[in-house]
């Protein structure tokens, strides 16, 4: 455990009463109407909204989830989740502008405007639940449960004790600021967020037991872990590590903040924009500020952990409150956290802190939103007053809250909550991507894949079907374990390609009437317009040429910019010098391109 001091307590305590006094001095305005609560009335800029974005994945978690990566399956590990660039770029260059344009209030009153009747109502209803209530809470005692193993730690809190106090503090703000109150903060949380974090990797890996940056990719637990590319001989870490992701997941995944077409509260902040051109800003603003600039201080911090705690046991040796259930690598961020002094170990608090009540606070309203403006006026008060959707938002927001926190008590690390997640929105990431683009899509669709890629992944996950099909517990399966996150895709995309064909499509007027409000263009719409034509013999003129070919060519040229930014960062740091300079050279061309092709596609957009 830890001991502060005052400097400590005082960079605490101010970030504390900075954020409720934001929280408090924005409330009139948050609770005049929903759409002020959960989207601050429409009016954001593009460079609150990215800093915004990037400051609510900087979650307590992340680094846990990181360093647990790095420990186990080495920095290349982390394809995991760089894989999820693509489809955060192709939401840049071409989905943020639909999103903007649709004018909705989430992204789930989304499904009554591209799909019609009962199905649609269903689905609209169900996945408020199932998004808005059930996923969100997994995701939110995610970030708690890091923030209860670093009250361990660092503190020595008991999980009660960090939970109330974190918590409390965190839902006080979220309720009271709505929406704006949580922008405006996530604007001082990042830049705190980061000085902690490059404070702890600078201090960490100048430790006497680490000795310097030289020292420490030289040493013996570390050589093997530094490779950005998992190793070619390595079969089996080759397809789970970089084939699955780059060829499958980035695709057919639903997760939150890497939805595949825009979803969730990135969703929420692109329909927040000013207008088309903020969203399309803020969403690039965040996607290299995610993954360019943030991942090398806690990597570092991961890599000389492995340096001073080299196993779990030395962890627990040295921590020997930690319970039993809370044991694990994921602990070695918290615990390399212990050695700060004073004053750096005020900020770096602070910095957590921050980062915890960023990400909470926005899955706290991104959440209550759909409770409200999906669930509550949709099937159960049609009629209810703007005073009474935001008090209704706020309480659903405690009761999230709660629960969460709940289920955090429960749980043993974040990785293991991550893979849950990956698989239980395998196979549904397709539909999110197509549906913008092919009529044929319907409401039966969506639900199909939804209820197909969650009965699977329990079955697979909870009962002996996982056992056969990809052994277990050193046993061999009918198929490899690499194959289980593919199989479930397949079988989920099967189900939902044969469901749409099986099941009616959707109206005509549903259809054209999407069309005319979104216009998206394309050759998937082609059969409705014409049969538009034949029925009323009037055209359905376009306002714009189709950029979805230009959007794919700015996504891989964006693709190639911020992973060579990425990866030349790692090879200076290294020390390989020729490698680290062609990846920068190959960054600085990237970017002019895209430069050139962003112009390109704003002459066809705007």
């Amino acid at each position: 455990m830890i001991s502060l001091n005052t400097l400590d307590y005082l960079f605490i305590g101010a970030f504390f009463t900075i954020s409720l006094g934001i929280g408090f001095y924005v409330s009139r305005q948050s609770g005049k109407s929903s759409s002020e609560y959960f989207l601050s009335g429409r009016t954001m800029p593009w460079w609150l909204l990215g800093v915004s974005m990037v400051a609510t994945t900087f979650s307590t978690d992340t680094p846990n989830l990181v360093t647990d990566i790095v420990r186990n399956s080495g920095v290349s590990g982390n394809w995991v989740w760089w894989a999820f660039l693509i489809t955060g770029l192709l939401t840049v260059f071409i989905y943020a502008k639909l999103w903007r344009r649709s004018g909705v209030n989430t992204d789930i009153e989304f499904y009554e405007l591209r799909y019609g009747g009962k199905p649609a109502r269903f689905l609209r209803g169900f996945r408020a639940v199932y998004l808005g209530v059930i996923f969100n809470v997994l995701a939110m005692s995610a970030v708690t449960l890091a923030a209860i193993k670093i009250g361990q730690i660092m503190l020595g809190l008991s999980p009660l004790e960090t939970i109330g106090i974190a918590g409390i503090v965190t839902v006080i703000f979220s309720t009271a600021g709505g929406f704006k109150g949580v922008v405006y903060t996530d604007f001082i949380l990042f830049f705190v967020a980061m000085a902690g974090g490059i404070g702890a990797a600078w201090y960490c890996v100048n430790l006497p037991e680490v000795g310097g940056l030289q020292a420490l990719i030289t040493h013996e637990n570390v050589v093997g872990k530094l490779d950005i590319l998992p190793d070619l001989d390595n079969k089996s870490a080759l397809i789970t590590l970089l084939i699955i992701p780059l060829a499958v997941q980035w695709w057919s995944a639903w997760y939150p903040g890497a939805e595949p077409g825009g979803g969730g509260y990135i969703a929420q902040r692109m329909l927040a924009a000013k207008d088309e051109n903020h969203a399309i800003g803020a969403t690039f603003f965040f996607n290299i500020l995610h993954y360019a600039l943030r991942p090398w201080p806690w990597i570092l911090v991961a890599l000389a952990s492995l340096v001073v705690y080299p196993d779990v046991a030395s962890i627990h040796e040295a921590f020997p409150n930690v319970t039993e259930d809370k044991l694990g690598h994921d602990l070695a961020y918290s615990a390399m956290l212990t050695k700060l002094p004073n004053g750096l170990l005020g900020v770096v608090l602070t910095s957590l802190v921050a980062a915890y009540m960023s990400t909470i606070s926005t899955h706290l309203n991104w959440g209550s939103s759909y409770v409200v403006n999906d669930f509550y006026i949709q099937h159960i008060n049609p009629k209810a007053s703007q005073k009474e959707q935001v008090n209704i938002g706020r309480l659903a927001t405690v009761l999230l809250m709660v629960v969460s926190a709940g289920l955090a008590l429960l749980l043993n690390n974040a990785l293991q909550l991550f893979n849950i997640i990956l698989m239980f929105g395998a196979g549904t990431g397709l539909i999110f991507i197509l549906r913008w683009f092919w009529w044929r899509i319907n409401a039966w669709s969506e639900i199909s894949a939804m209820f197909a890629s969650g009965i699977i992944s329990l079955l697979i996950n909870f009962t002996a079907v996982g056992a056969i099909l990809f052994g277990q517990d050193g046993t061999e399966g009918l198929m490899p374990g690499w194959m289980t996150y593919p199989f479930v895709v397949a079988v989920s995309s099967a189900i939902w390609i044969a469901t749409t064909y099986l099941t009616a499509p959707e109206t005509q007027e549903t259809l054209i009437n999407f069309y005319k409000k979104i216009n998206p263009g394309g050759p998937g719409w082609t059969k409705v317009i014409e049969k538009e034509v034949i029925d009323t013999k009037e055209g359905v003129s376009g306002k714009e040429a189709w950029n979805v070919p230009a959007g794919i060519a700015a996504t891989l040229v964006g693709c190639l910019v911020i992973y060579s930014s990425l990866f030349a960062t790692g090879y200076w740091i290294y020390g390989r010098y020729t490698k680290a300079a062609i990846l920068t050279a190959l960054a600085i061309v990237g970017a002019v391109i895209l430069t050139r092709l962003w112009k390109k596609i704003k002459t066809v957009i705007f």
